[in-house]
């Protein structure tokens, strides 16, 4: 989908927290990852390895990238800035609760506070 036809592709992508000596390559390549199927938007949440994330993600041509660091940040960011017609990915190990951001922007009740 472009913007043309109907919104952004974004995704809101939190930390891998099981990956051990492989975390931070694992992070990068999920970052390229988000660049080769046309994301238009990168939200990294998190520490050090969603920084490496986003950081992989504008090197490989995403064209807006953020780094916030925590779920809070994330879903007032995002309330700021979607627009009708975007489509929003959130992913994340389940330790990082990113469900609260998804569960923020459909106006669910936040869960795991």
């Amino acid at each position: 989908m472009t913007e043309a036809e109907g919104g952004r592709r974004i995704a809101v992508l939190g930390e891998m927290l099981e990956l051990g000596d492989e975390a931070v390559e694992a992070h990068r390549e999920i970052g390229r990852f988000a660049a080769e199927v046309g994301v238009d938007l990168v939200v990294a949440v998190g520490g050090d390895n969603a920084k490496q994330l986003a950081l992989a993600a504008g090197a490989a041509g995403v064209p807006d990238i953020a780094f916030v660091a925590n779920n809070e940040t994330a879903a007032n960011f995002l309330e700021g800035i979607l627009k009708p017609g975007d489509a929003v990915l959130v992913k994340a190990s389940r330790g990082g609760q990113l469900w609260q951001v998804a569960q923020r922007l459909t106006g669910q009740p936040v869960t795991g506070l």
